[in-house]
Order: structure tokens, then C-alpha cells, then sequence
């Protein structure tokens, strides 16, 4: 009996020790508590890359973010400030021994400067408005800052001032004039983004973008929407001048000298311009480009204008790729840019004498990148599905990747999360069409799996190899889901013919490569219950989750989870901010002759209503504004079927404080588990 009894012990913790070495699933804690780098820049001297890590404390129920240094061979890395307040853009001085960023330290934020070798950060604006981004001019004495302002108010102080006036006033009621009144999750109260220029040894700030106009624009721009001229004599920046901006994705680039008073616009395209971005020698600048006036989400050229002619070239015209943002080689020959591609991106150089492009790096989720002052690496932000953001180096002649940072590497070593799994299958229209599948921790192909499927938003988003905060897969499937994602028709990445697909057919090709996919995968997959089917889905995704609501007469999907999505398409036109979305996607306005508002709205299909479903819905959501939640939470307990509705006082369209992301997971894990028994 002893020896039996040891045996088993010994069995046990062989056992026990064998799940230890696999990792544990990833719980809310673990993933909330990852470090989120982001924003790199490469000094200078191209001896360091500045960048932030925000790190979000779950009990306190708040961020908190800070700069830090890591040496362009990774072998040095250093925290740069520690205040508890945020420390965030950072921005190196043309000096190279010092970085400029924002921060809140302070109360309102302002643009800080500190040296690299130590001491104390001090405060460079005092803008009593308030500093959204910043960047130097290329002697080091002067900032351009954006600041919220009233477009009548003659300098920040000013605009100050009426707000105070207006704080005092006990009559809280808004006289509203004009579109577009409010924005995401904010009241704009009349105010537009201007850019100023401001003394880095004190002086008067002065307003180079005054105006009832927005710079940077309220949408569809940049990282970078207004910028210096390598002597600092001129800013490029970019504007929207169309009456209604609401109902307009007209950005274009202008052209000013600061104290003059005047800008020359650039560009008359009736689409979206932005993102500008001189070449080191002055001549030229690059910027990205759409054609079709109206549509948010058409592809995306980069484009080069001779400053001193005026002439613009197309650089990626027959490369059917979306530009996400670029870079200038220091020489001004070259530019490189990155696209996303079948749940990736892409990394290409394109000369600027000859025109060609090559493909430099493919297969890898990229965030952000910069190039080194020799133009021989460049520094990517990079991620995957199990792995959150780190920098890395990427040699331009050797075409190696090279990590520099290892933030999270304690926090993922007992964690076991698999990696991202491809497929193909023929679709709507006999495309072919992506899927990508995340498998639960501790994976046993023997066993019987529920199926979730998550629906991405845009609707001309898509799903990649990204470690995600709010729709992480491997949060899905750690209880024990096999998560699969569709990239159906519309999905960014596979050419743009595709991503036009959903526009006018917000039900149909989309929704049937989401019915085909599912099916294939229960046909493919011996490891999935074909009798445990959930879905999930956020924006777009929601309306296709309240979509599915209305078809699923044959009790494919047993449960759904509608995260802030449409439930009724004329009324929301009516209570949304971007109109220029729903004018190009539903062929017109409401009350216009062959708009399709009433053909894709989910409310007309209410008596089909009988699959149980959570809704989630944020207050403050003038996207897709919370009464379209409400709505939907009506029709279907008055249709008497088993729902849930999580709403939110203090959220707009994306849950981001911690304890309400908690609950959110907690919320949405529950549910569902009622119905598919992980």
C-alpha cells in the first residue's frame, strides 16, 4: 500500500509538472497587464530609439504611460522618466541629446524636454488649452503644437477664457448650427484643432491654421498631418475646406510660412489626402492618397508633389496595396512604406528615379516604423496573436530581424498561447477567402471543441496576426474555444476589388463567406462540435451579429454577442457624426431614390428573431450611438428570447478602462458558456 501510494504521488507530479512546462491559459490579468510599446524614434545619431510602454494598473482603474531608451543593437535599454503621471510622444530635439514628449504631469498636457544622460524633465509650453501632439523645427527653437480652440478666439488664452465663461454659465443647454456637433466620444462645443507655432525660450504662440478648420483633420489622416520643411521655413499641413466636413473625406495639402498669414493649398483632389512628409533635400513631398470622394476606405497611394513645380506621381499606382504610412531614405531616393496583406504586412522600397518597387520583408503584423539617420535599418514595431509589441531592427542589406526590446518577456514565459493558423476556402462570388483559426491552450486534436467565430468591424477591417486588447483570440479561446476569423468580402488586404465588395451589400457576400467558412470549418475540423457554434463581433461585426439574428432559421450559430453594432440603419444615419460613411456605403441619404438603408437594416427582420443574445453598448458611443443597443435589448425581450444588456455610462464605442474591460470579459465569457459548455 506505501508503495503504491508513493507511485501515485511520484505519477501525479510527473503529471502535474508536465502541465507546468505546457504554461497555463491567458487570464484578463495577464493580458490587461502586458506592457503596450508603441511610438519609436530613432535619435539623430541612430545610437537610440525613444519610444513609450503604458502599463495599466486594474485595481486603480487607470494608465499610466512612460518613456523609455533602448540602443539601436538592443543592448542597452533604460527607463527614461517615471512620473505617475502619463509620459507619452516622444520626440527627439535636433540636437540629439534631449527628447521632447507630452505629458500630464502637470494637469493639461504639455510638451516636456529632458536630457538622454539624466536630470529632470522641464516644462517648454504653457498652452492653457492644452498640447495634442508637437514636433520641432529643425533648428531646435521653435514647436509646432495642435491645440483644441475656439475658431473666433484670437490665441489660446483667449479660448481659455470662454471657457471659463461658458464653465460659469448655469445654462448648460448647446446651440448647435452646424454638422459635425460631435465626434467618437466627445462634444466638440465648437472647437476646431489648430496648429500653432511656440518659442521654445517663451514668446507669443502664433495660430498658423486659423479658421473654422481642423489640422490635424477630424478623421482619416495621419501620424503625421502637419510638418516642417527640412530649412524651417515652411509647414505642410493638411486640411478638410468643405462646408459640411461631416458628410466629406475631402483632405487636401496646404502649404504655409509661418507669420505670414497666408496658405497655398497643394493638392484639389476631391478625395483624402494626408499624411505629408518632406524628403530630406526639400524638393519633394510624399503623402498618401485616395481617389474616390466620399469613400473612407478606397486604396491608398503614396504619391510625391515637386515642391517648386507642383507636379504630383502616383509611386504605387499598379501595386494594388493599401500604403499604412512610410518613411524617406536620408538621401531622398528612396522611400519605404508597409501595407497590410493576408493578415500581415509588407515591407517595400520604392526609387523614386526609377519608379520600381521591391518587396523587402512579407509575413509580419507591423505597427509603426522609422529609419536610421544612415538609412541602413529601419526600427518596426512589431506583433503577433501570441506575442504583444516589441521594436525590432531590420537590416536593409542583410534583410534580417533583429529584436531590441523584450518588455513582456516574464509575462508571457508561463503562458501558453497558440499561434496563428491559416486557410483558404472559395467564398461569395467563388473567391477565394482567408480564414484564420486560434486554438484553445493545452490543445488535444481527440477531443471535441465549441466553435467561435469573431466578426471584425469596419467593415473594411480585418482580422491579422496581432495581439489585440479588446478582441484578443487568445482570450477567446483560452476556456476553450477553437476561435476562427473570416476575412470576408470588404476585408483590407486582398487587393482592393475585395475591400470593395461589402459597400452596397452590407448582407450579402460578406454574410455568406461568414455561413460558407463556418461550415467549412465544421466539415473540415473533426476537433469542433458542430452542435457548440457561438458569435461574436464589435461595429460592422455587431451589425453582422444583429444581421445573423434575423437569418438563423436553421440554428447554426446557438448564441450570439453583439458588441456596439446597427440594429436600425435609418436611424442611425440620423444620429451618427460621419455621414459621408453611410452616404457611400447605403448609395445615397436615407430619403434618396435607391438607398439600400432599408434592404441591410437588421430591425426589418425582427420576427425571425430567436437566437439568444448578449448586447454591449457604451453611453458615450456617437459612432453607432447607444440607442441603437437599446433598440435591439427591446425588440428581442419582446420577442421573448433569451438576452443580456451590458451598458456602459462611462464607455464609448471601445470598453478602455480596466475594470470595465474586466467585466466586459467576465460578462461576455459567461455568456457564452450558458449556451456552447466550453
Amino acid at each position: 500500500m506505501k508503495r503504491f501510494h508513493f507511485v501515485s504521488i511520484v505519477f501525479l507530479l510527473l503529471s502535474l509538472a508536465g502541465l507546468w512546462a505546457q504554461g497555463r491559459s491567458i487570464q484578463f490579468e495577464d493580458m490587461f497587464g502586458m506592457g503596450r510599446v508603441a511610438d519609436p524614434h530613432i535619435s539623430p545619431d541612430g545610437q537610440w530609439v525613444a519610444y513609450s510602454v503604458t502599463f495599466y494598473n486594474i485595481e486603480k482603474n487607470r494608465g499610466n504611460s512612460d518613456i523609455y531608451l533602448v540602443s539601436t543593437d538592443g543592448r542597452l535599454q533604460r527607463q527614461l522618466t517615471t512620473s505617475p503621471r502619463a509620459d507619452f510622444s516622444p520626440r527627439w530635439a535636433p540636437d540629439g541629446q534631449s527628447l521632447g514628449f507630452i505629458s500630464t504631469r502637470d494637469g493639461l498636457p504639455q510638451v516636456y524636454v529632458i536630457q538622454i544622460d539624466g536630470g529632470e524633465a522641464q516644462k517648454i509650453t504653457d498652452i492653457p488649452t492644452g498640447v495634442n501632439d508637437f514636433s520641432w523645427a529643425p533648428d531646435g527653437q521653435s514647436l509646432l503644437v495642435a491645440t483644441d480652440m475656439y475658431p473666433n478666439a484670437a490665441s489660446p488664452e483667449a479660448s481659455a477664457k470662454m471657457d471659463e465663461k461658458r464653465e460659469k454659465n448655469l445654462a448648460k443647454g448647446r446651440i448647435i448650427d452646424h454638422l459635425l456637433y460631435r465626434y467618437w466620444n466627445t462634444w466638440r462645443e465648437g472647437k476646431y484643432s489648430h496648429v500653432l507655432v511656440v518659442p521654445v525660450e517663451g514668446g507669443k504662440a502664433v495660430d498658423i491654421t486659423p479658421g473654422a478648420y481642423d489640422t490635424p483633420p477630424i478623421d482619416l489622416g495621419s501620424r503625421h498631418d502637419f510638418v516642417w520643411s527640412p530649412d524651417g521655413r515652411q509647414v505642410c499641413f493638411v486640411r478638410n475646406p468643405d462646408k459640411i466636413v461631416a458628410a466629406s473625406t475631402n483632405n487636401d495639402l496646404w502649404l504655409t510660412t509661418p507669420g505670414s498669414g497666408k496658405a497655398r493649398q497643394l493638392t484639389t483632389n476631391p478625395a483624402n489626402d494626408a499624411g505629408p512628409m518632406f524628403s530630406p533635400n526639400g524638393k519633394y513631398i510624399a503623402y498618401m492618397s485616395m481617389a474616390r470622394a466620399g469613400f473612407e476606405s478606397d486604396q491608398k497611394d503614396l504619391k510625391i508633389l515637386d515642391v517648386a513645380s507642383g507636379k504630383i506621381r502616383n509611386l504605387t499606382a499598379d501595386l494594388d496595396r493599401y500604403v499604412s504610412d512610410f518613411v524617406w531614405s536620408p538621401n531622398s531616393r528612396k522611400l519605404y512604406f508597409y501595407t497590410p496583406w493576408h493578415g500581415r504586412h509588407e515591407v517595400y522600397e520604392v526609387s523614386l528615379r526609377s519608379g520600381k518597387i521591391h518587396r523587402l520583408l512579407s509575413g509580419e503584423f507591423i505597427n509603426q516604423m522609422d529609419i536610421s539617420p544612415d538609412g541602413s535599418f529601419l526600427v518596426l514595431a512589431r506583433q503577433a496573436v501570441n506575442y504583444p509589441t516589441e521594436l525590432f531592427r531590420f537590416d536593409l542589406r542583410k534583410k534580417e530581424l533583429t529584436q531590441l526590446t523584450f518588455t513582456n518577456k516574464e509575462r508571457l514565459a508561463g503562458l501558453e498561447m497558440n499561434p496563428l493558423e491559416d486557410y483558404w476556402l472559395i467564398g461569395a462570388k467563388g473567391d477565394s477567402v482567408h480564414l484564420l483559426m486560434v486554438k484553445p491552450p493545452h490543445f488535444d486534436k481527440t477531443k471535441k471543441y465549441p466553435l467561435l467565430e469573431l466578426i471584425h468591424g469596419g467593415p473594411q477591417g480585418e482580422w491579422g496576426n496581432d495581439f489585440h486588447y479588446r478582441w484578443n483570440a487568445e482570450m477567446f479561446a483560452s476556456p476553450g474555444y477553437v476561435v476562427i476569423m473570416i476575412n470576408f468580402h470588404g476585408s483590407r488586404g486582398y487587393g482592393q476589388k475585395f475591400c470593395d465588395a461589402v459597400s452596397k451589400d452590407w448582407g450579402g457576400a460578406p454574410f455568406e463567406d461568414i455561413i460558407k467558412g463556418t461550415r467549412w470549418a465544421l466539415d473540415n475540423f473533426d476537433f469542433v462540435d458542430r452542435d457548440r457554434v457561438g458569435a461574436a463581433g464589435a461595429s460592422y461585426g455587431g451589425f453582422m451579429i444583429n444581421w445573423i439574428e434575423g437569418h438563423n432559421d436553421d440554428g447554426l450559430f446557438k448564441t450570439l454577442v453583439s458588441h456596439d453594432g446597427v440594429y436600425d440603419q435609418r436611424s442611425m444615419f440620423g444620429a451618427t457624426e460621419e455621414l459621408w460613411f453611410p452616404i457611400w456605403e447605403f448609395n445615397g441619404k436615407p430619403w434618396d431614390k435607391g438607398s439600400l438603408y432599408e434592404k441591410w437594416s437588421p430591425s426589418n427582420f425582427v420576427n425571425h428573431f430567436n437566437t439568444p443574445m448578449l448586447i454591449v453598448h457604451g453611453e458615450q458611443d456617437y459612432r453607432v450611438p447607444y440607442t441603437q443597443g437599446l433598440q435591439l435589448f427591446t425588440a428581442l425581450q419582446m420577442r421573448g428570447v433569451d438576452s443580456r444588456l451590458l451598458f456602459y455610462p462611462n464607455e464609448y464605442h471601445f470598453v478602455t478602462k480596466p475594470q470595465n474591460a474586466r467585466l466586459w470579459w467576465k460578462t461576455v465569457h459567461g455568456w457564452l458558456a450558458k449556451y456552447l459548455h466550453p
